[in-house]
């Protein structure tokens, strides 16, 4: 994350942030741009890739706050250059974003070294609350059942927790 761009004061998520969009799709690129816009208007989307290996060089040259990506894509898939990002040193937070969903779908996230995954059939609900959590430090694993949404976060002592969240 930038320092010299402002943060909240309450330690939270930053009020500016630069978002990466990865996807094969434009039409869901151009609708998350939306999303954001409306919600959270101070977010910068500082660059978009149709794949991994423009998402990896563009990673690497606008350094961004968060990296939204795709693990569906043409050529290699959004974990393995997840995996390819950690390897080159990159510590910016992933955040996987995905018409699968699987029960070892986090595992497989955590594994390669990402902070978390929101499926797309989820995104007007949780997309703009993942990556809130996620500039503010934390991990955010989807759903784990139809309309419960989970967070995790590292509490000071280095103790991980999950909070389970029902919606009606």
């Amino acid at each position: 994350m930038d320092l010299d761009r402002p943060n909240r004061s309450d330690g939270g998520a930053p009020t500016n942030a630069r978002i990466l969009l990865v996807d094969d799709h434009e039409v869901v690129r151009e609708g998350l741009k939306f999303l954001f816009a409306n919600a959270r208007p101070n977010w910068e989307v500082c660059g978009e890739a149709a794949n991994s290996e423009d998402a990896i060089k563009q990673a690497q040259e606008l350094k961004p706050d968060v990296v939204v990506l795709d693990i569906s894509m043409p050529g290699t898939s959004g974990l393995t250059a997840t995996q390819k990002m950690r390897k080159l040193g990159m510590v910016c937070p992933v955040l996987i974003f995905t018409t699968h969903d699987s029960e070892r779908l986090g595992a497989e996230v955590k594994a390669v070294g990402a902070q978390g995954f929101v499926t797309k059939s989820q995104a007007f609900r949780d997309l703009v609350r993942a990556i809130d959590i996620l500039l503010a430090g934390g991990t955010f694993y989807g759903s784990a059942v139809p309309g419960e949404a989970q967070e995790e976060k590292q509490n000071p002592g280095g103790m991980t927790f999950r909070l389970a969240l029902g919606f009606a």
